[in-house]
């Protein structure tokens, strides 16, 4: 079992990008020495109403600071870069963190992203596909002529390979059902998203067990997850805690069109109480753990990323979470499960 914090550096762009940087290494620090595995780190360009630092920079400066943890992106958006920068940038990150890297991957859902770096929507899955085949064969073999549809190499020899063999562990982030299937299809870990319901989830996860089975792939090692978290001593002191900045973070996420890329007629534009409603952990120590525990149950999760701090909020309500996760809820799971 393994459990990582979710490095929170997208903020209000009134806010001091230094100091909020310096507050990031702090929480790094602190994640560590609390007893998390591992940083992660979201991805996007364009994405007003916030400022954020760019993911592979950041991992690679935290890394110094809190060695030895796992540095998780979550998620890269292979599908808009050049395969070729991104196997040699990620290798360089393996090398510097001594094999600590998790590629997580995914196509994204904003348009305005896709229009800055020449693609369109309908390209987005084959590029992806075709971009993790492409790395895959650099990391891997000493002389690589690749025709694509979209991208071309010949006699190609990656400059730097991940410490890491064959390569790091790929996880896909993926929302809707054929985007489970297709991960499920390819063998690799899927990283569940903290914006469904567990509902959802659990009926994705079904089909994607079932869609393993079919392919002959094995179970892979990590069952990722992401999840919205906050604890308090007291549920209601969780609640009104987490409320004002969860509530701006999924009203942006509504106008990006995230609730969109979920299946059904998932809306974001709800009262709060439905919208925390089986999608975040906001309570107690102990009521976070029987939502972990629950989630362990229902859908065989053994590596769980926290996002415990978002736009706007304070460092130390954000630093208080951490500490009381290390003291609290960690060890318990510690204590059953063991480390990962």
């Amino acid at each position: 079992m393994k459990f990582g914090v979710f490095v929170n550096v997208q903020q209000p762009r009134s806010d001091d990008p230094v100091q909020r940087f310096r507050e990031a290494v702090e929480q790094a620090r602190l994640a560590q020495a609390a007893g998390f595995d591992a940083l992660a780190a979201g991805h996007h360009y364009l994405a007003p109403p916030y400022q954020s630092l760019q993911s592979l920079p950041l991992l690679a400066r935290l890394a110094g600071e809190a060695p030895g943890m796992e540095l998780c992106l979550s998620v890269l958006l292979l599908a808009m870069l050049n395969p070729v920068q991104v196997a040699e940038e990620i290798a360089s990150l393996d090398i510097m963190s001594e094999g600590r890297v998790i590629f997580g991957v995914g196509i994204g859902y904003r348009d305005i992203e896709y229009e800055a770096f020449g693609m369109t929507r309908r390209d987005r899955v084959p590029r992806l596909l075709e971009s993790l085949d492409l790395i895959k064969r650099l990391w891997s073999e000493d002389a690589v002529t690749f025709e694509g549809r979209f991208f071309r190499v010949h006699g190609a020899t990656c400059t730097i390979r991940p410490l890491q063999q064959p390569h790091p562990p790929i996880w896909i982030a993926a929302n809707a059902d054929a985007a489970v299937l297709r991960t499920a299809r390819l063998g690799l870990s899927w990283l569940i998203n903290p914006h469904a319901a567990l509902p959802t989830i659990e009926r994705q996860w079904q089909r994607y067990r079932q869609a393993l089975a079919e392919a002959g792939r094995a179970m892979p090692a990590a069952r990722p997850i992401i999840v919205e978290l906050l604890v308090a001593p007291t549920h209601e002191e969780a609640i009104a805690t987490a409320r004002p900045y969860l509530e701006a973070k999924y009203a942006a996420y509504a106008d990006w069109g995230q609730d969109k890329a979920l299946p059904g007629n998932e809306s974001f534009r709800v009262d709060f109480a439905d919208l925390a409603r089986d999608r975040f952990i906001l309570g107690t120590p102990e009521e976070a753990i029987a939502q972990i525990e629950e989630r362990i149950g229902r859908l065989d999760s053994n590596y769980f990323i926290f996002r415990l701090g978002w736009p706007g909020m304070e460092v130390a309500k954000v630093m208080r979470v951490i500490e009381t996760l290390g003291r609290r809820v960690l060890p318990y799971f510690h204590r059953k499960y063991g480390r990962g």
